[in-house]
């Protein structure tokens, strides 16, 4: 185990001013004492001290094209010279071609007529998805959503999100949710296969409408209580959880017999992370809302949104003004999030994403043959999971994990005669599963590179 790695005097002057002058509330410090980084390209970040880190997070998948992507950052730049600002009262190119985009898009695989609404990130758009779906159901404000599920920390998103640690000194606004179990197989009852549990919790959902006595559903008027079940296809923060491919199928059927309409948070998972433009396309069903954010500008620029069925979003239904905000569709954002469609058009993005993630999942289930601490790995495209457990292979071990995190980020692993660092997300229930974001651009040498650093901190957390 190497020694607790100090900051260096500038660093430590930058964290004294930090302590004094910014507020935590947007700030979590993983370590101590936090790393202050300078640069970023590709697959990699450099610290202070230039030392190299490879990053297999990537900003909780917002920069899914590499950091510092030479075609993207360009679309900024060109856009910066020749319409960077525009109030959004007005029209600009970028915003009508992007919505096309998304929306011929959706039209092409669900059949279905649609309009895309921008906003600044993926809070901001959930807030703006709830506003349609409350004017869709003449005013209704409760929800369904997953247990594990994340939506943001607006207070609206937080009332959405199953964790109670989000809205506990804040209270409720509006919004309220009941959380729905999730088909995660690996904590499930034993003895079914995936498909079955999936079944099985769809049917467990089912019987809220079996009579008005569950507290969903009146008979008399065919009506439910709920306006919409958010839904994120594949759980983000909740520990990167695959569910069987039936479960939304079947899901969806039951929402559409009573009304309640299914709202798919793309946030993390949209643009090709699981290998598909939106992850809800790998389940089979029509969504009737896509909330997405994050990679549309690949992190350059905060911009976000919705596309929303025609019936939902058209302007007899959802007038001008119905919400709003300044830099929404933003030139800025649109100009990326073009350049972003143009790229992935003219490459098979979706096998591109299939053929390493199945690569990168191998060598994690290689791993898992050899450490008992991995309890379960599973991936969908370049969104992987690895659940540390403890010596039976299933019990929760949120510290080890901790363990694991802080040493990668001391950056003192050698590979190849190469000093780095490594950085991982934390997620799961019990937030002892490394969920695995990395670049979409990234290279088959440096997979394997990120197995190799992988394999080191099992080793260290094995022998501590």
């Amino acid at each position: 185990m190497s020694d607790i790695r100090i900051a260096t005097a500038e660093d430590q002057v930058l964290l004294e001013k930090e302590a004094k002058y910014c507020s935590y509330g947007d700030t979590v410090h993983y370590i101590e004492p936090p790393r202050i980084f300078s640069r970023c390209e590709g697959s990699y970040v450099w610290d202070t001290e230039d030392q190299a880190y490879l990053d297999l997070q990537m900003w909780y998948s917002a920069v899914n094209f590499g950091y510092a992507n030479p075609r993207l950052n360009n679309a900024l730049k060109q856009q910066i010279d020749t319409l960077p600002q525009i109030a959004s009262q007005y029209l600009h190119k970028g915003k009508i071609e992007l919505s096309e985009m998304i929306a011929v898009d959706a039209k092409k695989k669900f059949g279905l007529d649609g309009r895309v609404h921008f906003n600044v990130g993926g809070s901001q758009s959930i807030e703006d998805s709830l506003k349609v779906v409350r004017n869709a159901s003449n005013g209704k404000s409760l929800m369904f959503a997953f247990e594990g599920g994340y939506h943001g920390r607006t207070l609206g998103a937080s009332s959405i999100t199953s964790s109670f640690r989000y809205r506990r000194r804040y209270g409720h606004f509006g919004e309220r949710a009941n959380f729905i179990p999730f088909p995660y197989h690996f904590r499930g009852p034993k003895g079914m296969t995936k498909e079955e549990y999936g079944s099985h919790c769809v049917q467990q959902f089912a019987r809220l409408f079996e009579t008005e006595y569950n507290g969903v559903w009146d008979p008399k008027t065919n009506q439910c209580e709920y306006a919409a079940f958010y839904v994120e296809p594949i759980q983000g923060t909740g520990g990167y959880v695959i569910p069987p491919m039936n479960f939304y199928r079947e899901l969806k059927h039951v929402l559409d017999q009573h009304g309640i309409l299914m709202v798919s948070d793309e946030i993390q998972m949209g643009f090709y992370r699981t290998g598909k433009l939106w992850s809800i396309e790998h389940f089979d069903v029509q969504p009737d809302v896509i909330v997405f954010g994050k990679a549309l500008t690949n992190g350059l620029n905060p911009l976000g949104g919705i596309w929303a069925r025609e019936e939902l979003i058209n302007p007899t239904v959802f007038p001008p003004g119905s919400t709003h905000s300044t830099f929404a569709s933003n030139p800025l954002g649109t100009a990326v999030g073009l350049e972003m469609f143009k790229m992935t058009n003219e490459v098979d993005y979706g096998a591109m994403v299939m053929a390493k993630g199945k690569f990168f999942l191998e060598g994690l289930q290689d791993l898992q043959k050899r450490f008992p601490i991995i309890g379960d790995v599973d991936g969908l495209g370049l969104a992987l999971r690895c659940e540390i457990c403890g010596p039976d292979g299933f019990t929760p071990d949120k510290a080890t994990l901790d363990y694991m995190v802080e040493e990668g980020m001391k950056g003192d692993m050698v590979v190849d005669g190469q000093k780095l660092g490594l950085i991982l997300d934390v997620g799961g229930y019990y937030k002892n599963v490394i969920t695995l974001a990395p670049s979409l651009e990234i290279s088959y040498p440096e997979i394997e590179l990120g197995l190799k650093l992988l394999e080191q901190l099992l080793v260290r957390a094995t022998n501590r």
